[in-house]
């Protein structure tokens, strides 16, 4: 069997399609060793990181500049190159595959259905057209991965697609993410970020589908009971521009809340002091409503950090019972809870091994496992 993969993502391991496309080749090719791979990349992309060996590389004509690039290595060069190499199938392990990718089988990849399930990523024009057009992609493919049974359950209702086209196939934490480091190390991490010795953490984006906003409100409960010993840790990427329908002006509202002096934000951090920043937390809170799946809540529960998170969309499936949830829009529960978790040593305790266990619930070769059964399942259809 041989499957070509759609790798416009393969550079941004930042990103969810990203880390999604690496870790699921690699696991593949560890399970699979006979499965043929190849990588189908734009043509401007000429320098690749992290492609594990004997995977084959093909680059696709992109052929125009900004918006159209995209489109048209999606729906023309991509599909161009899999009949060129003679795929079996075609996989785009995103949302964004071709009408056509005769006479490969097409799988395609949901992660999520941002932009049909809220309204504020719906965008203008151009940003409908697209979706409109992914949205008739996938509805032709010969199956759907996606990665929970919340999102299987969004994908019926949205995209009309009978359920039995659809299989969850759950992510996993990446091995860096176990505490297998030496506290020499993390502390290595508490410098060049100036941590103090407690603090609880927020690490992701700043839209508004993260609810931060939420967070603050719930940290006008927590700040001055804990003070400034405790802080709130913001880090992750910061926009260029506050103050946008997606980007409402955080640092703004956190001063109209007077807790600015609860708060550090540390802006990007590099993937690699990712695991360390997640262990040297009190604990990790995940204030998101909705998520494809949700990944930095298993990774802090792999690090033995706990974890308080919401409980909507596919968040209490990667959780279970080992997390704190509560509703994603009362900042009352949020705050309490983060202080029954800082404050409370037994339950403290408890949730960090609850996590551990959980994560190891997830694994990228079960993801591979449930993936090469879909390509299996493709291939003997008639």
């Amino acid at each position: 069997m041989h499957v070509a993969f759609n790798g416009w993502f393969w550079n941004q391991p930042q990103v969810g399609s990203g880390q999604y496309i690496r870790n699921l080749m690699t696991a593949l090719q560890k399970i699979a060793p006979d499965l043929v791979m190849t990588l189908v990349v734009p043509d401007f992309m000429t320098e690749l990181e992290g492609v594990p060996e004997n995977i084959n590389i093909a680059h696709a004509n992109t052929r125009f500049k900004g918006h159209l690039q995209k489109i048209w290595f999606e729906q023309k060069g991509y599909p161009g190159v899999v009949r060129q190499v003679g795929a079996d199938i075609a996989h785009v392990p995103y949302w964004g595959a071709p009408l056509s990718s005769k006479p490969a089988r097409l799988v395609t990849s949901v992660l999520d259905l941002i932009p049909l399930v809220l309204p504020e990523y719906r965008g203008g024009t151009g940003a409908k057209f697209y979706t409109s057009l992914v949205s008739a992609t996938a509805k032709g493919s010969a199956h759907v991965i996606t990665l929970s049974e919340a999102s299987k359950a969004d994908i019926v209702q949205h995209l009309d697609i009978p359920a039995e086209k659809i299989t969850p196939t759950y992510l996993a934490a990446d091995d860096r993410f176990h505490p297998t480091t030496s506290p020499h190390e993390d502390e290595v991490v508490r410098r060049k970020y100036d941590l103090p010795d407690e603090f609880v953490l927020y690490l992701g984006g700043f839209d508004i589908r993260k609810n931060v906003h939420n967070l603050l409100l719930a940290w006008t409960y927590v700040g001055p009971s804990l003070g400034q010993q405790v802080p709130l840790v913001l880090a992750g990427n910061q926009p260029k521009e506050w103050g946008t329908p997606r980007f409402p002006d955080l640092r703004k509202y956190a001063q109209e809340l007077d807790i600015e002096q609860y708060l550090a934000w540390l802006g990007e951090i590099a993937e690699a002091d990712k695991p360390a920043l997640y262990r040297l937390a009190k604990a990790v809170v995940f204030p998101s409503r909705y998520e494809g799946f949700g990944l930095p809540p298993l990774e802090a529960m792999a690090c033995g950090t706990p974890v308080i998170a919401t409980n909507v969309s596919s968040i209490p499936e990667v959780t279970g019972d080992a997390a704190y949830l509560v509703p994603h829009d009362d900042s009352r529960q949020m705050g309490a809870a983060i202080l029954a978790v800082v404050v409370q040593d037994d339950l403290h305790a408890h949730l960090a091994n609850a996590g551990r266990g959980q994560a190891t619930n997830f694994s990228w070769r079960k993801t591979a496992q449930k993936t090469l059964q879909v390509y299996q399942q493709v291939m003997e259809q008639p």
